[in-house]
């Protein structure tokens, strides 16, 4: 454990706000993290825990503890059939699934330069093309702060949904997770059904080739957090009902959409947005990025203000246009809790 002397967020959060916490510390385990909650002085403090904080926008300074989650390793196991391998929830995501490549592992290549830690992947079921955390997870190791033990969440009990997960809902408050499994199967299938990745052949193509055009796709598309703060994709693809895609449809026949089931069907976010004519769009230092109408960014000392004001201004107008209401993927934090866009501007 590892208090750190300074408080401002700016470097722990990829939209680079500038706010602050009361405290922020490193917990490299899972007694790091109960010493934390334990301790006199942090007790009747907020707590968030945070890996790259790669999905956050602070709306204000946060008047609590961040906690980053420092806990690594990488350890596997083979048997005829599959690889399982166990992962420190504070591992980096995309150096790990590099790893993966790098020695052999096929399944998560789909999911390349995700920004993130390992231990966040679970709570968003992080997706890309064509693949999701439900697909390739085996199981969450789990902290129960409020009684000091580490189990195990086999994936069914995960309630893995569309950016969802169990850990968003009775899971969010008192459990931390330490670390992710992952079982991959060595009968792989590549997923290349996907935008660009169809151009691939299923009977040549490797994982090695779809990780590389995965991470050339991103890197063109999408602004470096380095460079550019942002938090990437920052509203969810909406799900709509058939007969109200049908509707539109009629007037927008080039209109994207994918079914989700048989009753209903998911629409691209970053099309509808586009389609308003929002790309490039500005409100102080936030701006919505030329190349990727989903990612809003922090182009010069933006403030949480300038990108709640924006996100607004998406949001009505795509429901202007469209009909259709966004939610925002990104997680919204007030002074000491989560909060959302409605409750911000109110």
């Amino acid at each position: 454990m590892k208090v750190l002397q300074e408080n401002g967020l700016a470097p722990y959060h990829t939209f680079g706000i500038n706010v602050s916490a009361k405290s922020i510390i490193e917990a490299s385990s899972a007694e790091d993290f109960l010493t934390i909650w334990q301790d006199d002085m942090y007790k009747d403090s907020p707590k968030l825990v945070v890996g790259q904080g790669s999905n956050l926008l602070f709306c204000e300074d946060y008047q609590g503890v961040i906690v980053l989650n420092r806990i690594k390793g990488i350890a596997f196991t083979e048997t005829e059939n599959y690889v399982d391998l166990h992962v420190g929830g504070g591992e980096d995501w995309h150096k790990f699934v590099a790893w993966t490549i790098e020695n052999g592992f096929n399944g998560l290549e789909n999911l390349a330069l995700i920004p993130g830690c390992v231990g966040s992947s679970p709570i968003q079921n992080i997706g890309a093309y064509g693949v999701e955390i439900k697909d390739v997870c085996h199981y969450v190791d789990v902290l129960n702060i409020n009684t000091g033990m580490v189990t195990r969440l086999p994936a069914v009990e995960c309630r893995f949904g569309y950016r969802d997960s169990i850990f968003k809902h009775e899971l969010k408050n008192d459990h931390i997770i330490t670390a992710v499994g992952f079982r991959l199967t060595k009968a792989w299938q590549p997923q290349i059904s996907y935008g660009p990745l169809a151009n691939f052949s299923l009977d040549t193509v490797t994982a090695k080739e779809i990780f590389d055009e995965v991470c050339s796709i991103r890197r063109e598309k999408l602004p470096d957090p380095t460079v550019i703060g942002n938090a990437g994709s920052f509203f969810k693809n909406p799900i709509i009902s058939l007969n109200a895609r049908d509707e539109l449809l009629a007037e927008y026949p080039n209109m994207p959409s994918y079914s989700v089931d048989a009753k209903h069907c998911k629409l691209a976010a970053g099309w509808l947005i586009d389609q308003c004519g929002l790309k490039g769009h500005q409100i102080g230092g936030a701006k919505i990025h030329q190349q990727q109408a989903l990612v809003l960014t922090n182009v010069g000392n933006a403030t949480a203000h300038d990108v709640l004001q924006l996100a607004q201004c998406v949001v009505d107008t795509v429901m202007a246009k469209f009909g259709v209401s966004l939610e925002h993927e990104v997680r919204f934090m007030a002074q000491n809790a989560e909060t959302n866009l409605n409750e911000m501007l109110q």
